[in-house]
């Protein structure tokens, strides 16, 4: 058994929680059971699980899966390893997935791009939601969180393994890609025309590209868009953060997608 917090072990485990470490070495962090079931069952390269007795007792069947490495460890030792204050009793190390950015592109009808994108619950409920309305792929770009940020991977409650994903790329490359490839590039922007469900674009191949949560899109790359869309406010309410302002939008694109 894993038994000291200060292991060597724990303590690369532990630095997992920072971005330098999961570049290094690959490896992104999982923490409780429905996350790791849901590796389990998206076939993730899962390096190794640590677990303790009182969790294991409660979850036999994430246990025996041939091809992992199990490390039973104490209450310390996996509080040491979790991002999270209060453990769920398994943490494990995966290996991270993206794809290049032409693979996710390749015949895709809907992505969206995130430019800027620094708060990790906006990210992992953006591609949570892109998830929930059929998106064909999302792109990260390299001035946005970590996709495999641990806060991010807990916001998408598992749908980080079912969404196609790029990391890394410029926005530039990511939009003159989806251009290339026959998409429009739609900005949510409070400068562009109220979004409407019958907007001619929202059938057709199309990339939304959303930007910071403080600033939105820069001028510069707010012009690498064909059109600019406003979620429209019919309310008294000045604006809307940016993961339900996507939401409003992906959803649009999705029903337009199904009419």
């Amino acid at each position: 058994m894993l038994s000291s917090p200060r292991s060597p072990v724990v303590r690369a485990v532990a630095r997992l929680q920072q971005r330098t470490a999961r570049s290094e070495t690959g490896l992104f962090l999982l923490e409780g059971p429905q996350a790791l079931r849901d590796a389990i069952n998206a076939e993730a390269d899962i390096d190794q699980v640590f677990f303790t007795e009182s969790a294991a007792q409660k979850h036999t069947d994430l246990l025996d899966v041939a091809g992992i490495a199990y490390v039973a460890c104490s209450e310390e030792a996996l509080g040491r390893m979790a991002d999270t204050r209060t453990p769920q009793g398994f943490v494990a190390t995966v290996r991270q997935f993206p794809k290049r950015l032409e693979t996710v592109l390749e015949g895709a009808d809907r992505i969206a791009i995130l430019h800027e994108v620094r708060d990790p619950g906006n990210l992992g409920t953006v591609l949570r939601v892109a998830d929930a309305a059929g998106f064909d792929a999302v792109v990260v770009t390299e001035d946005s969180v970590d996709a495999y940020n641990p806060k991010v991977v807990r916001a998408t409650t598992g749908s980080l393994f079912h969404m196609p994903h790029a990391v890394g790329v410029s926005t530039l490359e990511a939009v003159t890609t989806a251009k290339r490839l026959g998409m429009s590039v739609l900005a949510a922007d409070v400068s562009g025309q109220d979004l409407r469900p019958d907007d001619e674009a929202l059938p057709r191949p199309h990339a939304w590209l959303f930007g910071n949560e403080a600033r939105g899109l820069d001028e510069a790359t707010l012009s690498l868009a064909d059109r600019a869309l406003r979620v429209p406010m019919f309310g008294r309410a000045e604006s809307m953060n940016l993961a339900t302002a996507a939401a409003v939008c992906l959803y649009a694109s999705a029903f337009a997608g199904r009419s």
